[in-house]
């Protein structure tokens, strides 16, 4: 929509301050950290986000902002930016491309306009509410997937889920034509291209999340939280993103018997 458009050129110059940095820093012997909750964090993580946060408080010194490794600033705000540098430090630290720049705004909480930056492989995906999603530059859609049964199924890794969680990922695993993992936020871009059907993750944060959204929807899929209700900057972090939306309204009756 017209309203967000004047935000898309500052998120394409937020993704573009990210590449140089994780470029720099991939496949060298980068230190690592480990944070509080046990996930990695390294030097590329910090400038990345450290760089955006410079071009936010220039461009928009109204707005919020909340990234995974400088926290949050003024999140009650109307518009507040959702930052992850580097969705899948893990990959990055072992050199698998298959980590992702993850840049959301959202507006009253919802996630209007979101990016998924490959810095490696040169690939950006862009959503903006009520428009086509674009992969460096044009319209993509997601693919028919209709049943359970014939969707390729990704999900980051199975420890991600929790008891009782733990149940509706096994029935899925069961019930989909083809699990596959370890691919972070990769896999929401891949479902936007039509080659994957299907994600389903749990215990996120925003800043996982946010960006994949109108990534998803713009591409004619569906993401939602576990109950079908759709997400917002407080989510609880269980999510189910899917390329057809038929699919989608298989997969909710698994997923909301597996909640507490």
């Amino acid at each position: 929509m017209d309203q967000y458009n004047q935000f898309v050129k500052i998120a394409h110059r937020l993704a573009d301050v990210a590449r140089p940095v994780v470029r720099k820093y991939y496949r060298t012997a980068v230190a690592v950290d480990v944070k509080a909750d046990a996930s990695p964090v390294t030097i590329a993580d910090r400038e990345v986000e450290t760089a955006m946060r410079a071009i936010l408080a220039e461009a928009c010194p109204d707005h919020g902002i909340l990234g995974e490794e400088h926290g949050r600033q003024n999140i009650d705000a109307e518009y507040v930016w959702v930052l992850d540098p580097i969705d899948g430090t893990k990959s990055f630290i072992v050199g698998k491309p298959s980590f992702a720049t993850l840049i959301a705004l959202c507006h009253n909480g919802k996630p209007v306009l979101g990016i998924i930056d490959q810095a490696i492989t040169d690939e950006r995906w862009v959503g903006v509410t009520g428009e086509e999603t674009t992969f460096n530059g044009s319209p993509v859609s997601t693919r028919p997937c209709p049943t359970l049964d014939q969707a390729i199924f990704f999900t980051t890794a199975p420890e991600l889920f929790r008891s009782p969680q733990i149940l509706a990922y096994e029935t899925i695993r069961n019930q989909c034509r083809q699990p596959m993992y370890g691919v972070d936020a990769y896999a929401y871009g891949l479902t936007a291209l039509g080659l994957a059907d299907l994600v389903v993750e749990a215990n996120l944060q925003a800043y996982d999340f946010c960006a994949l959204v109108p990534v998803i929807e713009g591409a004619g899929g569906k993401m939602t939280d576990w109950q079908g209700e759709s997400l917002h900057i407080y989510s609880d972090g269980c999510v189910v993103a899917t390329g057809d939306r038929q699919c989608h309204e298989q997969v909710l009756p698994i997923t909301r018997a597996a909640l507490p």
